[in-house]
């Protein structure tokens, strides 16, 4: 008799889990992320989403999945990563640069920075001194001298004298630095997204 109570409680428990399982997925809605990168001002397709699972209460902001056609055409205000839960809040007009950020373009010569560099790529800015530098700038740099981190947002085909105009984001107070050094003295190199400068 004791086993046959046993079982029964088993049962009830096993039963009851169940339906809490049930309960706790049903709380669950499918709620759309980016599929793969996207870039400022880019207009939204189909293919740039995809849909996860997710608790209901993730945010208020967040899109979710059977709104899928009210974020279609519609453009992203920021460049984004691939997985980035979409919202309200990244939609929108272009907002470049974004708050606490800078653009500073810089004219850049064959060898002073990699050939194929594109939009997208990170970058650290190095001074290195030209020939008409003074003698004063041979010296060691300073602190406020680099290099910095930046991403490059833009490359201008080459002009007349062969150098191609490359924009960089950065922080404002870099972009400020940076856009004071002369033409010439400046390169770039291409370094991991995230590494440092």
């Amino acid at each position: 008799m004791p086993y046959l109570v046993l079982g029964v409680l088993l049962v009830v428990v096993c039963a009851a889990g169940s339906v809490i399982t049930v309960l706790q997925v049903g709380d669950r809605e499918p709620m759309l992320t980016l599929a793969r990168p996207v870039t400022v001002g880019h207009v939204l397709t189909p293919q740039d989403l995809r849909q996860v699972p997710l608790s209901a209460d993730t945010g208020t902001d967040v899109v979710p999945a059977r709104q899928a056609s009210s974020v279609l055409g519609q453009p992203v205000a920021y460049s984004l990563p691939a997985g980035t839960l979409l919202s309200r809040s990244v939609l929108g007009r272009p907002q470049v640069p974004p708050p606490g950020q800078g653009v500073v373009a810089m004219a850049v010569k064959a060898g002073q920075a990699p050939p194929d560099i594109a939009p997208g790529t990170t970058v650290s800015v190095i001074v290195t001194p030209g020939s008409g530098a003074s003698s004063s700038a041979g010296s060691a740099p300073s602190a406020s001298s680099g290099p910095w981190q930046a991403a490059v947002v833009g490359v201008a085909p080459q002009t007349n004298d062969q150098s191609s105009v490359v924009s960089l984001q950065m922080p404002t107070d870099s972009a400020r630095q940076v856009a004071a050094i002369p033409s010439g003295q400046l390169s770039l190199v291409a370094v991991p997204a995230g590494g440092g400068a």
